[in-house]
C-alpha cells in the first residue's frame, strides 16, 4: 500500500526545524539578552511567514524574553511545534553528552533545573573546537579571540544571509526551495575581506559549547532529518534505513585501461547517487546521514536543474567553472552505501523504491549506449537483438541490500515526556546477532549503563532518564547486522551465456546485431565484420575488442557524460571531448614540463602527424604551466601521448618504434618510460563507522567544562566511569567522517595531486583513491597525501610553491587558493595525547606501484592491490608499500609504517633524503650496490645484543655512504636512520633484504627512468 504524503507539512516542519536554533548561536549565547532563540531564528520565522520583511530589516528584539515553545508556537500547528521540540531533543540526545543540573526556584517559585556553573561556557572569551575524531583541540584564542565581535553586527550577518536564501514565490514562501537552499548553503555565509576570520569559521561554529566537536549545521541536519520523519509517519515514528550496492571491485577492476577504471569507479558513484535522489526527493538530502551529501556536484546539479534552486546561487562552485576533465563532476564522490532516517512506516516502500529506481536509470543507460553504438556504426536498422543482450546482462545489476530498523523498538513507559525507557524488544531483536548471555552489543556498554537511568550526585541531577536518541549506537548497530546477513543471503543469478565471452571480463557474451554472431571465432569475425568491428578507434575500443553490456557502458560513458557536463555548463566544447587518462601521459609529464619551460617549439615537420591523433588530457599542474608561460602551441602538445597510444593500440611493432623514435626527435630527449599508480585506502573504516576508536567523553569537553567536572567527581566513582568511557556512536561522529571524506576526496586529494604535484586523480570517494604519477613525483605525492588525510603535517615541502596554500594542522586543512579560503576538518591527526595517554587516530595505508608504460593494465592493477595489502598486513596498516616492476624483469618491493614510535625520521621522510642524497652532485649510487655485498655475511642479532648491532649497522652503513659521496665523514644522522628500520626481531638474513630494499628503491628513484 502507498501511503500519500502531506508534502507541504513536511517542509513546514523541516523549515521550523531548521530555523529551531541560529547559526550563530555560539556567538551570541550568553551575550544577547534576547537569548539565542529570541533573535535571528524567531525574526526569520517572521519573515518567512510575511511579506513585509526583507534582507536587510533591522532585527526585531521585541518580546525577546519569549520562551523557545511560544516562538515556535505562534504560526504553526501544535503537532509540528511537538513534531520539531520533539526532534531537537532526539538529536541532541543522540549526539551530546548530559551536564550536571540542579533544581532552583524561578521567579514564580516553578522548580526548573540549571545547568552547573562550570558548564555555562562563554564560547567568545575561550574560543575553542574540539575535533570528534581525534579530540584535538583547536584553541581560537591564539588568533586573537572572538570576544570582540559584535553579536547585534553578527545576528543582522546572519539574519541578511538567510533571507537571501529565503525562496518566495507571489509573497508566498516556497517551503521545499527554502529548506534545500538552507540546506546547501546556510554554512557558505560570504563575508568581508576584514571579517574573513567569521568566514572561515561560520561552517564549523559549535552547536553546544560545552562540548564544542560537531557544528550547529551538524545539529539542525539531524534535527530536520528526524522532524522530517516524524511529520511523514503516521505515528510519528522513525527509522534508519541502511542501504549498500554493488558489487565493488570487480566491477572497477574488469579495465584495459586507466580510462576504463575511472568509468567504472564513475559509473558507481553515479549508481549511488541515483539511489539516494528518491529519498532526497523526498525528505530532504539532509535526512541521508552518511554519506554527507551537502557540497557534493551531482548534488548540487540536482538542486539547481531538478529542485529548481537559483542557478546564480551555484556561481562560486568549481564545477561551474572548469571546462575540462578537472570539473569535481568527473570525481566519483559517493560511497556504495548510505545510511538514511525515514519514515518508519515508509522504511520498506522506499527501499524497494530505490532498488527500483537505480536499476531502471542503469536500463535506460544501458539502452543509450546501444543506441550510440549503432549509430556510430550506422546499423541502427539492425538492432532489435543487441538491445535483448544489455537488458539481459543488466537485469539485476547492481545487486541492492538493505535493512531498516524502527525506533519504535524502544518503548517510553513515561510517553509524555519519552522518559524511562525499556529496550527488552531492542534488545530481543539484537540478541541473534551477537553472542553471549549478557545485554548485545552497545546495551552492554559502559556508556549505557551509566545513561540509563536517572543519576543523582549531591543537588544536583546529573543525568536525567535518556530519550529514544541516546540509543541511535544500538539502533545503527542492528541496521548494520541485518545488512551483513541480507547480503550473505545473495539471491541474484547470473542469465546463462551462450556465445565467445566479451573481452574485458571474460563472463558475459559480447553484444552482436545477429544471434548467429555469437559463434563467431576471432578470424570469422574479421572476415565478416561485427558491430565492434566497425568500431575500432571509437570509445576507446581497440582492434579485436568485443564487449559485453557493462564492458560496453564503460567505454560509452566517459563520452556520455562529457556531453551530460557540456550540456549542464553550456560549454558545446567539453561535450565534443572524450577524455582520457592515459599512461603515456604520466611517463610524458616530465619532459613535456621540460620542454614547456624552454619555451621549445614543435618543429613544422611533425605538426601534420600530431593532428592525426586526438588529443588526450594533460595533467592539471601542466595545463597551468601552459597558461603561464603563455605557450600558443599547448593544444599540439596534447596530442604527443596519444600518437604513442594509437601506435600501441593498433598492435603495430614497428608503427610504435617509429613513433617513440618521433616523440625522442621532437622532445630532443629520450622521455621516461615509467609511470607510478598510488593506491590509497583509509585503515579500519567500518570500525570507525561502528563506534570504535572513539575518543572519552571527558576529551570531547570544553576546557572550561572538562576541569570543573575533573574536579567535582573526584569521589564519584559512576562519574569518573562515565567521564572517562568512549563516546557511544552518535550521528555526528557519521557526519563527521563523512564530512572530512568529502572535503578531502572533493578538494584536498584533487588540489594535492593534481596543484602541487602533476598527477592524476582516476577516482577519489571517500577514504578509496587512486592516482596517477609521474615517477619523480610518487614519494612526495605519497607522503603529502597522508599527512592530509590526517590534516596535520609536520615537515611540509618548502620548495613547493603550490603546497604553500594547503595548510595542515590539528586535524584541519586550510585552503588559500583563487581568492578563496576554506577550512575543512580532516580524519584528525594520528595520535593524540589526553592525560599521560596516547589516543590513536584515523590512519591510512597506501600501495603503489612503478611500472613499465607498455606492461598490461591488469597485471599492474594485480600488483598494486598487493601492494595495498601488503601495506596492509606485512605493515600492520598505517604504512605503505611500494612495488617497482623493471622492464628487464624482476622487482625490488619496500614496506614501511607510516609512523613508527622507536624511530626519528618518519620511513618517507628518510626514503626522500635517501633519494636526495644518491641525487647530489658527486655522489655514486653504486652504494647501495656495496651494501648488498656485504650486509648478507650479517651475524644474528643474538651474536651481539640489540644496541651493539644497531650500532655495528651504523657503522658500516656510514662508512659506505661517506665513501660514495652521500654523506659528509661526521655527519651520522643518514646512517643512523638507515639502521633504525632494520628489523631486529628478524633473522639476520631478513635484515639484510630491509636495507637492501631500502637502499635499492632509493637508488631507482634517483636514476633517469628511461630504461
Amino acid at each position: 500500500m502507498t501511503h500519500t504524503m502531506n508534502e507541504a507539512l513536511v517542509w513546514q516542519t523541516k523549515l521550523h526545524a531548521r530555523l529551531h536554533d541560529p547559526a550563530e548561536k555560539a556567538l551570541v549565547l550568553l551575550r544577547d539578552p534576547a537569548g539565542h532563540e529570541g533573535g535571528t531564528s524567531r525574526t526569520l520565522w517572521r519573515l518567512a511567514r510575511s511579506t513585509e520583511l526583507a534582507a536587510g530589516s533591522p532585527l526585531d528584539n521585541d518580546n525577546a524574553d519569549v520562551l523557545h515553545a511560544v516562538a515556535f508556537k505562534e504560526g504553526i500547528d501544535v503537532s509540528t511545534y511537538r513534531s520539531v521540540r520533539r526532534a531537537d531533543w532526539w538529536a541532541a540526545a543522540a549526539d551530546r553528552p548530559q551536564w550536571p543540573m540542579r533544581e532552583v526556584l524561578s521567579k514564580d517559585g516553578q522548580k526548573i533545573f540549571a545547568v552547573a556553573e562550570f558548564a555555562r561556557v562563554r564560547w567568545t572569551q575561550k574560543p575553542v573546537l574540539k575535533h570528534p575524531l581525534s579530540g584535538a583541540e583547536y584553541d581560537l584564542g591564539e588568533h586573537g579571540g572572538l570576544s570582540e565581535t559584535d553579536f547585534t553586527d553578527i545576528k543582522q550577518r546572519s539574519f541578511d544571509h538567510f533571507a537571501k536564501l529565503l525562496i518566495r514565490d507571489g509573497g508566498i514562501t516556497d517551503l521545499k526551495r527554502s529548506v534545500l537552499a538552507f540546506w546547501r548553503f546556510g554554512p557558505e555565509v560570504m563575508e568581508d575581506e576584514d571579517n574573513g576570520k567569521l568566514g572561515e569559521l561560520w561552517r564549523l561554529l559549535p552547536a553546544d559549547t560545552r562540548v564544542p566537536d560537531h557544528s550547529i549545521w551538524d545539529h539542525l541536519d539531524l534535527t530536520s532529518a528526524f522532524a522530517g520523519a516524524f511529520a511523514v509517519d503516521p505515528k510519528g515514528e522513525a527509522a534508519l534505513l541502511a542501504m549498500s550496492f554493488g558489487p565493488v571491485q570487480s566491477f572497477i577492476e574488469a579495465a584495459r585501461s586507466t580510462s576504463d577504471l575511472w568509468a567504472g569507479s564513475h559509473l558507481l558513484s553515479r549508481l549511488a547517487w541515483e539511489a539516494m535522489k528518491p529519498v532526497c526527493a523526498e525528505l530532504g538530502p539532509d535526512a541521508i546521514l552518511f554519506p554527507r551529501l551537502r557540497g557534493v556536484p551531482q548534488v548540487d546539479l540536482w538542486l539547481r536543474d531538478d529542485c529548481g534552486l537559483d542557478r546564480s546561487l551555484f556561481d562560486g562552485c568549481e564545477w561551474m567553472k572548469a571546462g575540462t576533465d578537472a570539473n569535481p563532476l568527473f570525481a566519483a564522490a559517493l560511497p556504495n552505501r548510505f545510511v538514511a532516517v525515514v519514515p518508519a512506516s515508509r522504511a520498506v516502500e522506499l527501499a524497494r523504491t530505490v532498488e527500483t529506481k537505480v536499476r531502471e536509470w542503469l536500463q535506460s543507460l544501458g539502452k543509450q549506449v546501444v543506441d550510440r553504438l549503432l549509430k556510430e556504426a550506422e546499423l541502427e536498422n539492425d538492432n532489435a537483438y543487441a538491445y535483448r543482450q544489455m537488458r539481459g546482462q543488466l537485469e539485476g545489476f547492481p545487486e541492492v541490500h538493505w535493512a531498516a530498523v524502527p525506533f519504535s523498538l524502544i518503548h517510553c513507559k513515561d510517553e509524555a515526556r519519552e522518559r524511562d525507557l525499556d529496550v527488552s524488544s531492542l534488545s530481543a531483536a539484537m540478541r541473534p546477532f551477537f553472542e553471549g548471555d549478557s545485554e548485545p552489543g552497545f546495551l552492554d556498554s559502559a556508556a549505557w549503563k551509566v545513561l540509563r537511568k536517572e543519576t543523582k550526585w549531591q543537588d544536583h541531577t546529573v543525568f536525567f532518564d535518556p530519550n529514544p536518541g541516546v540509543l541511535y549506537p544500538a539502533v545503527h548497530e542492528l541496521a548494520e547486522r541485518v545488512l551483513a546477513a541480507s547480503k550473505a543471503a545473495r539471491l541474484f543469478k547470473q542469465a546463462p551465456q551462450k556465445g565467445w565471452r566479451d573481452s574485458l571480463t571474460g563472463e558475459v557474451e559480447w553484444l552482436a546485431t545477429d544471434p548467429e554472431q555469437r559463434s563467431w571465432n576471432k578470424s570469422y569475425r574479421e572476415k565478416h565484420g561485427t558491430l565492434w568491428t566497425k568500431l575500432e578507434g571509437r570509445f576507446g575500443i581497440k582492434k579485436g575488442e568485443h564487449l559485453g553490456g557493462l564492458g560496453a557502458i564503460k567505454r560509452v560513458w566517459p563520452a556520455l557524460f562529457a556531453e551530460q557536463v557540456g550540456k549542464a555548463l553550456g560549454n558545446a566544447d567539453m561535450a565534443a571531448r572524450r577524455f582520457v587518462v592515459s599512461t603515456h601521459t604520466m611517463s610524458l609529464a616530465g619532459a613535456l614540463s621540460k620542454w614547456i619551460e624552454k619555451g621549445e617549439r614543435i618543429p613544422p615537420k611533425w605538426i601534420d602527424e600530431l593532428k592525426k591523433h586526438d588529443r588526450v588530457a594533460l595533467p592539471r599542474k601542466l595545463v597551468l604551466k601552459l597558461r603561464e608561460h603563455d605557450y600558443g602551441q599547448g593544444d599540439l602538445l596534447a596530442h604527443i601521448p596519444a600518437w604513442l597510444d594509437d601506435a600501441r593500440d593498433a598492435d603495430d611493432a614497428a608503427a610504435l618504434q617509429d613513433a617513440r623514435r618521433g616523440v625522442n626527435d621532437l622532445l630532443r630527449e629520450k622521455p621516461d618510460t615509467y609511470y607510478a599508480l598510488l593506491l590509497m585506502d583509509g585503515d579500519r573504516m567500518g570500525a570507525w563507522l561502528s563506534g570504535e576508536n572513539a575518543i572519552r567523553y571527558i576529551d570531547s569537553f570544553h576546557p572550561q567544562v572538562r576541569d570543573g567536572f575533573r574536579k567535582h567527581i573526584e569521589r564519584e566513582p559512576e562519574l569518573q566511569k562515565y567521564a572517562n568511557q568512549p563516546r557511544a556512536l552518535s550521528p555526528n561522529r557519521h557526519l563527521a567522517i563523512s564530512g572530512a571524506l568529502n572535503d578531502f576526496a572533493l578538494t584536498v586529494v584533487r588540489y594535492v595531486v593534481e596543484r602541487e604535484y602533476m598527477g592524476r586523480v582516476i577516482y577519489a570517494g571517500g577514504d578509496d583513491l587512486l592516482a596517477m604519477l609521474p615517477v619523480s613525483d610518487l614519494l612526495p605525492c605519497m607522503r603529502r597525501l597522508r599527512a592530509a588525510y590526517s590534516g596535520h603535517d609536520d615537515y611540509p615541502d618548502p620548495e613547493n610553491a603550490a603546497a604553500r596554500h594547503l595548510k595542515l594542522k590539528k586535524g584541519f586543512a586550510l585552503l588559500e587558493y583563487d581568492d578563496k579560503r576554506t577550512l575543512m576538518r580532516m580524519m584528525g591527526s594520528p595520535w593524540t595525547a589526553f592525560d599521560g595517554q596516547k589516543h590513536m587516530g584515523a590512519t591510512a595505508s597506501i600501495g603503489a606501484v612503478i611500472a613499465h608504460h607498455q606492461a598490461p593494465l591488469a597485471a599492474v592493477l594485480r600488483e598494486l592491490h598487493a601492494a595495498e595489502q601488503r601495506a596492509k598486513n606485512e605493515g600492520g596498516r598505517d604504512a605503505f608499500s611500494l612495488s617497482v616492476i623493471k622492464r628487464s624483469g624482476g622487482a625490488i618491493y619496500l614496506t614501511q609504517k607510516w609512523h613508527a614510535q622507536d624511530r626519528e625520521w618518519p620511513a618517507m621522510k628518510l626514503l626522500l633524503k635517501l633519494v636526495e642524497a644518491f641525487e647530489q652532485e658527486g655522489a655514486s649510487r653504486r652504494a647501495a650496490y656495496h651494501v648488498m655485498e656485504w650486509s648478507h655475511d650479517l651475524p644474528e642479532v643474538a651474536q651481539l645484543g640489540r644496541d651493539s648491532y644497531r650500532e655495528m649497522l651504523t657503522t658500516l652503513l656510514h662508512f659506505q655512504l661517506q665513501s660514495q659521496g652521500l654523506t659528509k665523514k661526521d655527519d651520522m644522522e643518514l646512517a643512523q636512520a638507515i639502521a633504525a628500520t632494520a628489523p631486529l626481531d628478524k633473522p639476520a638474513a631478513e635484515i639484510a633484504d630491509a636495507i637492501d630494499n631500502l637502499l635499492s628503491v632509493a637508488e631507482f628513484f634517483a636514476r633517469d627512468a628511461h630504461a
